[in-house]
């Protein structure tokens, strides 16, 4: 199932505080960014974030689960609805994952 652009939008709105919070479609679903850097996947209007041990040390009993078949296991956010929770650990996973690479220049 698709995720519906109204949750994606919810979820990055209650993310806001933690930086600039971009998404893309992505195969049907939608990759969550911060100031470039990838973090989250939202899957089926469920929100998945990376897993670092700094979210961990936020959230220690998150469940982890794959967005889709065949992909590692992400942290399952469920609740989605506590802003200052979900901003506490957007933050520390954006926090410990590396700055995104400079992107390549085409050549003319």
């Amino acid at each position: 199932m698709a995720s519906g652009l109204e949750f994606v939008k919810y979820a990055a709105e209650q993310m806001r505080d933690t930086g600039t919070i971009t998404y893309r479609k992505m195969f049907g679903e939608y990759g969550v960014y911060c100031d470039g850097k990838f973090f989250a996947v939202i899957c089926g209007d469920q929100l998945f974030l990376k897993i670092t041990e700094a979210g961990r040390a936020v959230c220690p009993d998150l469940k982890e689960a794959p967005p889709y078949d065949g992909a590692k296991p992400y942290f399952l956010v469920e609740e989605v609805d506590n802003r200052e929770l979900l901003g506490r650990l957007a933050a520390a996973t954006c926090r410990e994952l590396p700055a995104p690479r400079p992107k390549k220049r085409k050549k003319e």
